[in-house]
C-alpha cells in the first residue's frame, strides 16, 4: 500500500457508537501511547458468515480418534496437493502416514509455496511471528481468519460454562504484552456488536505514567484478558480493582503456580490455552481430564517420532498437525516442535503431558529481566536461521550459531550485549539441526514461577 489505510478502510462497517469507543480507548486520560493502528477490515457480508461460522464450530463434532483419521481427510488430501505449490512439487502417490512431515522451516524458507492457488491476493494479510521457538515467519493470513480465532476462544470458555456478554460501548477483550516494543493498537469485534479491543503493553516505557496501568484497566472493565504468563506475572503486581470474566494464557505454557495465584487474585477460571501462530487455538487445559482438550474439529492431530512415524495413543511423541482454519495456509503433517500424547477427553480428542513453549527470562548486567521476546527483537534484524540463547547459572551468556552462520556472529553479539544491558557473550556452534529449543536458561527466577 502507498499510504496508510484510513479508519474506514479498517473498520468498514463502524457504526457512530463504534468510532466513540474507538475514541474512547485511545484517547482516555490513562491511556498507553498506542503505537501502532489496526482494525477488523471485515466487510458486512463476512460479519454475517462469521456468525454462522461460530455457530457451526459451536455445535461441531469430533470425527477422529488418535490413529482413526477424520472422513473429511482423503479430500483435504487431493485439495492440498491440486493447489498448494509446495505440496504439488513434492508429489502424492503414497498413504497419509507415509507422506513426508513439514516443519516451521519448510514455511520459512519460502511461505509462498504453501499458499493455495485459489486465495485471492487483495485482501491477504501478512503478519511476522516473534520466532520465540524457531525460525521467525511471515505467515499468510485474512481478514475472515483473524476473525475465526473468536470461534474457537468460544469453544473453549463454553467448555467452562462461560458464554462472553460485553457488546456495544464496552470493553470485551484486552490483550496483554510485557515487552520492550509491542505492537499495540485498538478495534472494535462485529460479530460482538462492536465491543472493543485493545493490544496494550505493560512495559513501563508504553506509558506517560507506570500508574496509568491499573487505572487504564480499571476504566475500561474488559470482559477478557488475555496474555501471555509473562504478562500475566506483571498483571499480579498491579494495584487493579477490575475482575475481569475469564483469563485467558494463550503463547507459552502456563505454569501451576502462576495460574493459581491468577485465580486467587482476580476470583476468575484462568484457562490454558494451546495456541501457535500457524494454527491458531488448539486446545485448553482440563483439569478433569488431566490434559489439553482439543478445539478445532477440522484439525487432525498426529503424535509422531523422529522419522515422522505416528505413534498410539498414550506414546509421547512431537504434535504434528493437518488442516486447519486459516485457508490461507493449510497444514499438511506439520511438526509443531511441541510434545505430548494423545488420549481421549470423552469424545474429544486431547493432549496429555503437553511441553510447550515456557517464557523465558534474561538477567541483564544491570541486574534487570528481559522477555525473551525482547531478545528474539534484537536478533531479528539478522538473517539467522536458527540459533540458541542460553544463560548459565553463574549468568553468563552463551549464543549458539550454525557453523554457516558464523559470519554473522560479532553482529549477532553485539545486538544481543546491547539488549543485556552490555553482559558479555560468547558463541559457540549449534549442532542442532531440527528445530530447537531457542531460549534456555540456568536460572531458575529466568522462569516465571
Amino acid at each position: 500500500m502507498s499510504q496508510a489505510p484510513t479508519d474506514a478502510e479498517r473498520y468498514p462497517t463502524l457504526s457512530e457508537e463504534g468510532r466513540r469507543l474507538l475514541q474512547r480507548m485511545r484517547e482516555h486520560p490513562a491511556a498507553p501511547i498506542f503505537r501502532n493502528q489496526s482494525g477488523n477490515r471485515l466487510l458486512a457480508e463476512e460479519v454475517t458468515q462469521l456468525r454462522a461460522y461460530e455457530q457451526q464450530v459451536m455445535a461441531a463434532r469430533f470425527e477422529w480418534q488418535p490413529g482413526v483419521p477424520p472422513p473429511w481427510l482423503a479430500g483435504f488430501l487431493d485439495a492440498v496437493h491440486a493447489q498448494v505449490p509446495y505440496f504439488r512439487a513434492r508429489g502424492r502417490g503414497t498413504a497419509f502416514e507415509a507422506l513426508p512431515t513439514t516443519d516451521r522451516g519448510d514455511l520459512a524458507a519460502d511461505i509462498a509455496r504453501f499458499v493455495p492457488d485459489p486465495v485471492p491476493l487483495e485482501r491477504m494479510m501478512n503478519f511476522r511471528t516473534t520466532g520465540t521457538t524457531g525460525h521467525p515467519l511471515v505467515l499468510p493470513s485474512h481478514p475472515v481468519v483473524a476473525a475465526r480465532y473468536l470461534a474457537y476462544h468460544k469453544r473453549a470458555l463454553a467448555r467452562f460454562g462461560i458464554g462472553l456478554q460485553h457488546g456495544r460501548g464496552q470493553m470485551g477483550v484486552m490483550l496483554l504484552g510485557m515487552q520492550q516494543r509491542c505492537f499495540t493498537y485498538v478495534s472494535v469485534t462485529p460479530t460482538m456488536d462492536e465491543s472493543g479491543l485493545a493490544k496494550i503493553n505493560l512495559h513501563p516505557n508504553d506509558w506517560r505514567d507506570v500508574d496509568d496501568r491499573a487505572r487504564y484497566i480499571d476504566q475500561m472493565q474488559p470482559e477478557v484478558i488475555a496474555g501471555d504468563p509473562i504478562s500475566f506475572a506483571t498483571l499480579l503486581q498491579l494495584p487493579l480493582s477490575h475482575r475481569p470474566r475469564v483469563l485467558l494464557s494463550v503463547s507459552m505454557a502456563l505454569s501451576t503456580g502462576l495460574r493459581t495465584a491468577l485465580e486467587a487474585r482476580f476470583g476468575c477460571p484462568v484457562l490454558d490455552l494451546y495456541s501457535m501462530n500457524e494454527a491458531g487455538p488448539l486446545a485448553v487445559h482440563d483439569d478433569a481430564y488431566g490434559g489439553h482438550v482439543l478445539l478445532q474439529p477440522g484439525m487432525y492431530v498426529e503424535v509422531v517420532d523422529a522419522a515422522g512415524r505416528a505413534l498410539p495413543a498414550g506414546q509421547e511423541g512431537e504434535i504434528t498437525l493437518t488442516g486447519g482454519f486459516n485457508f490461507c495456509l493449510p497444514l499438511l503433517r506439520y511438526r509443531t516442535g511441541d510434545r505430548g500424547a494423545l488420549a481421549m477427553a470423552g469424545d474429544v480428542p486431547m493432549i496429555v503431558g503437553l511441553q510447550g513453549r515456557r517464557p523465558v527470562r534474561y538477567l541483564t548486567a544491570n541486574g534487570r529481566w528481559i522477555n525473551n521476546i525482547d531478545v528474539s527483537h534484537a536478533l531479528a534484524p539478522l538473517p539467522l536461521s536458527r540459533y540458541r540463547v542460553h544463560q548459565h547459572a553463574d549468568a553468563g551468556i552463551t549464543l549458539h550459531l550454525p557453523v554457516a552462520e558464523a559470519g554473522l556472529a560479532d553482529d549477532a553479539v553485539a545486538r544481543l550485549q546491547q539488549a543485556l544491558d552490555g553482559r558479555a557473550v560468547q558463541v559457540q556452534r549449534l549442532h542442532a539441526e531440527d528445530k530447537l529449543l531457542q531460549y534456555t536458561t540456568d536460572l531458575p527466577e529466568g522462569f516465571t514461577a
